[in-house]
């Protein structure tokens, strides 16, 4: 099966599917997880062979958000961070073709963000998502540009702040998943879903994401970026990042 990095992509009949394949990590947003998100979402987008795409994960996670594992807590570290898999997490928005995520199992910090950016969530009902970031003294940089406007300030707020995981049904009814099926039944779902829209016509469906979306340009990444590389330099940031890598609880100062 062709790869990109470490995401398998197969194209069946107009839909491609891209798997996230590297389970040993959940699926975090690794080099290899984010080249092959870009890579295979560009090829996707110029095949004119390809109406719809679907993303999904192998094994546990669907994605477990950022891969911190190795990384420098500086400010400028932080920047280059945010800078490059902010625009990452763009690309399903800005691509002209419907995107569905069918999330199987975690998505956490980066793995909600990459769902959400997606057109359409399908979730297996063993799915999990959350926003842990501020547990580590972060910030979902993504999602606190993106979720209140799916489901609104008050919801996106308990999301964020409380940092908890919550089930596919209570995402379901936050009201950012779409549909919830039997885990045995996702793939057969998500992909039945993707013929049903791969039947329309092309153009109409590319002009109504395209009005729908006409006010995520992008410009407005900078504040999540600005968000990320002003914690990189704070105390309790570093703590929290030192502490998640040496599996323990945090010891916040407030600075």
């Amino acid at each position: 099966m062709p790869r990109f990095g470490s995401v398998e992509y197969e194209k069946k009949d107009n839909i491609a599917l891209m798997t996230l394949d590297e389970e040993s990590k959940l699926n975090a947003l690794s080099p290899g997880i984010r080249e092959g998100l870009v890579a295979g979402f560009k090829k996707a987008d110029r095949d004119d062979g390809i109406a719809v795409i679907v993303v999904t994960g192998k094994g546990k996670g669907f994605c477990a958000g950022g891969d911190i594992s190795g990384m420098s807590v500086t400010v400028e570290s932080g920047r280059n961070f945010a800078y490059d898999i902010l625009a990452e997490l763009h690309l399903p928005e800005k691509i002209r073709k419907p995107v569905i995520a069918a999330v199987q199992g975690l998505a956490l910090g980066g793995g909600l963000e990459l769902a959400i950016a997606c057109d359409l969530i399908i979730a297996s009902d063993k799915a999990k998502f959350g926003t842990p970031e501020t547990k580590v003294g972060l910030v979902p940089g993504f999602a606190i540009l993106r979720l209140h406007q799916i489901i609104g300030r008050n919801k996106a707020k308990e999301l964020i702040y409380g940092g908890e995981m919550i089930t596919a049904e209570e995402a379901h009814n936050f009201g950012f998943v779409n549909r919830v099926v039997p885990h045995d039944k996702l793939m057969d779902e998500a992909m039945s879903w993707a013929k049903q829209l791969a039947e329309r016509p092309s153009l109409p469906m590319q002009l109504c994401k395209s009005a729908i979306n006409k006010d995520l340009g992008g410009v407005e990444l900078a504040y999540g970026i600005d968000s990320i590389a002003q914690l990189f330099g704070s105390d309790d940031t570093k703590e929290g990042i030192k502490a998640f890598m040496e599996k323990r609880k945090p010891v916040f100062s407030g600075k």
